[in-house]
Parts: structure tokens; sequence; C-alpha cells
């Protein structure tokens, strides 16, 4: 098995390049938007849960607490528009991107066995079909596969809605066209749905939509029934969780049991005080508008300044990112911002389709946001 690169790595000279030159501009320090780790501080609702579950002397349960299963089920009914989602169908992860490394192993995928994956997309989807020993396969539409045969079919095929680096949103009747197709070859589908309550779209109040992205849970999607899907979701970015690694992962019943009994055995299991505050952030929303809000103010300023400065925007409908192209090599706008005192993500970095784009991160103070914008003027 040979994995790729870690691409983070190349980033080192353009950020010494940006760190060079930032004394002398607004601001004084680099400006780092390359990374999407949250910067505002964890919610004290969240904080005061998890001081006290902090005795905490036992084994935690791998499947996850009673009371957090339900408040996920509770959040999938109240904020996604899945009614009726079994709580034996949950099962917490110890961060999202773990869980995208690993679910091909544990779904015991290996040799032979086609994962399929966005052309534009996270790296670890690729990386974690090579962990199984099994074949990433870039997915550019089903009709990209062509006739399929056994060994063509995808035993696994990754959604990634909202996209990261993209920000682009899958709507409910492409969802149910992929379920549809999948159900008929007999096709896991894993969606991957952390910006789910980033969405930046314009939305009719009045209307009875749910008020995130749609999920690959959602009966629209499904006709009432779990078999066959899976969500991915991880709290990092709504309730500024990432140190906490709060995640889960939803749907069939019968596919989170097989995921569990590996997880059993391997010990991949969430500490019980993060569970515990993980629960409280699920209940409560308000935490939620609050960083939307934070976000919604950042990525207005950020993107007036990016297309001011002659950069144009694609998609970016819902998420933390930009997604960005001057019509260049990609590297070559990297160096571009770095020369500004700004470091930003090569779409590479995400596919080859990417080679004409950045990803700019929203993820930064107000006061680095009102630097980039500065120095972007």
């Amino acid at each position: 098995m040979r994995l790729p690169d870690f691409p983070w790595d190349s980033l080192a000279p353009y950020k010494e390049r940006a760190s060079a030159v930032s004394a002398d501009l607004p601001g004084g320090a680099l400006v780092d938007l390359s990374v999407g780790t949250p910067v505002d501080p964890t919610p004290v609702v969240v904080q005061d849960a998890l001081r006290a579950a902090a005795d905490a002397p036992g084994y935690p349960q791998t499947w996850g607490t009673a009371p957090l299963r339900e408040a996920v089920a509770g959040w999938f009914e109240r904020r996604r528009g899945v009614p009726g989602l079994d709580p034996d169908g949950v099962l917490p992860t110890i961060g999202s991107k773990e869980l995208v490394a690993w679910l091909p192993s544990l779904l015991e995928l290996g040799a032979g066995d086609v994962v399929g994956y966005p052309r534009i997309a996270y790296p670890t989807y690729d990386v974690g079909a090579r962990l199984a020993g099994a074949d990433p396969v870039v997915v550019d539409g089903l009709a990209a596969l062509g006739p399929l045969t056994p060994s063509t079919t995808p035993k696994l095929l990754w959604l990634n809605s909202p996209g990261n680096p993209t920000g682009k949103v899958l709507g409910v009747e492409h969802l149910a066209k992929v379920v549809d197709w999948a159900r008929r070859h007999g096709v896991v589908v894993a969606s991957d749905e952390c910006y789910a309550e980033l969405d930046w779209r314009e939305r009719d109040p009045s209307s009875a939509e749910p008020p995130t992205t749609p999920s690959i849970l959602d009966p629209r999607v499904t006709g009432g029934s779990h078999e066959g899907l899976l969500a991915v979701y991880s709290l990092s970015k709504q309730s500024n969780l990432a140190g906490y690694r709060a995640a889960f992962v939803a749907g069939d019943p019968v596919l989170v049991k097989q995921l569990l009994e590996v997880r059993k055995h391997a010990g991949m299991i969430m500490p019980a005080p993060v569970q515990h505050a993980m629960a409280a952030a699920l209940g409560d929303d308000a935490h939620v508008a609050e960083q939307k809000a934070r976000y919604a103010a950042r990525r207005r300023r950020l993107r007036a300044a990016v297309e001011g400065a002659g950069l144009r925007v694609d998609d970016s409908e819902a998420g933390l990112y930009l997604w960005c192209t001057r019509g260049e090599d990609a590297w070559s706008t990297v160096g571009w911002l770095a020369d500004r005192g700004i470091l930003v993500a090569p779409g590479t970095f995400y596919g080859a389709a990417g080679a004409q784009h950045v990803r700019i991160a929203l993820t930064a103070s107000d006061d680095s946001i009102e630097a980039a914008a500065a120095r972007l003027a």
C-alpha cells in the first residue's frame, strides 16, 4: 500500500513567503486562510456539559450512550427534515476524518473492490480506500462509470454535500437518483454532510424546507427507508468542537451494527465526557445560529474583497470556503496571494480538476479577515 504525500507539507515555502512580507502589511502578521480550523470559542453550554461529565472512571460505550444517540435522532428531525431516525442506526466517531479514513476497512472492503468519490474531493476518501487495499476511483457522475460489471461496480460510493472544497450543494432530486441507482446495483452510499448547517443560499422564510442542506437520509431522497445509506457528520464546524473530535455516522442500522462490531474490537471509542458534551451541543440551536452569523459576516467581507481583486468565486453555496480562480495554475494564485501575506490552499490538493482554483477559508478571526480584505484592496 502506498499513500500519497501529505499535501499540506508542500505549502511550507509559501507560508514562509507570506510570513516574510506580512510585517509591513495591514494586520502585521500572516493571514492563514488555508486550513479550515475553527478559531472562535467553544460554546459555554458545551464546556459546561464537558465539565459536568469530567468524573468518568469507567470505560465509555463504543455505541454511545442512549441520550447521545437520541440527541442525534432529534437533531436530524429538527434540523435536517429526517423524522423517525432509529437511534440504533447512530454511532459516535472520533471526529469525521477518522470515520472517512476507516469506513472501507470497517465495511470489510479490500483488493478488487471499488470505492467511488467525487472528482473534486477531500483527499481522505482516496486515502481510506487505499488503507483498505481497495481501488479508489473518481466518479464524475454515474454515467461516467459506463456499463457496469461486477469488477467495476463500486461497493462504496462517497458523496460530499456541501462539498469541500467547492461548497456545492446536491439537491433532493440529485440525491434521490443516486440512491435509486445505488439500490439497484447493491452499492452502499456514504454522504459526508459536515457543513450542512452552513448553507448560504437564498431561502424563502415561509418555506417548510429544513433549515439546512438536504441529507441523504431525507425521506424525499430515501422513500422512507435508510437501507444501504450512511450520513457522516461532524460538530467541528457548527459548534467549534474540532478539539473534541465529536462526530457521528447515522443511517442503516444493519450497516451501523457492522461498523460497531469492528469498532468494539479495535477500541475506537469516543470518551464519555465528549459524548455528554456532544449531546448538549446537538440540543442547543442558539450557539449554531450565532456561529453561522459570524461566518456569514466574514464571508460577505472576504468575498467582496476577493472579487474586487479580480478572482472569480465558483459554487461556494455552503460551507466554510470560497472556491476561487484567476484563470491560471493554482500554485501561481497561491504565490500571488502569498506575496500579499495571505496563505490559501491550492485546488490541486483536491484532485486534478481543481488545477486552476484555490480554496480560501473563512475560519479566521474578524481582525484577520479584515486584514486580508485590506491587503487585497
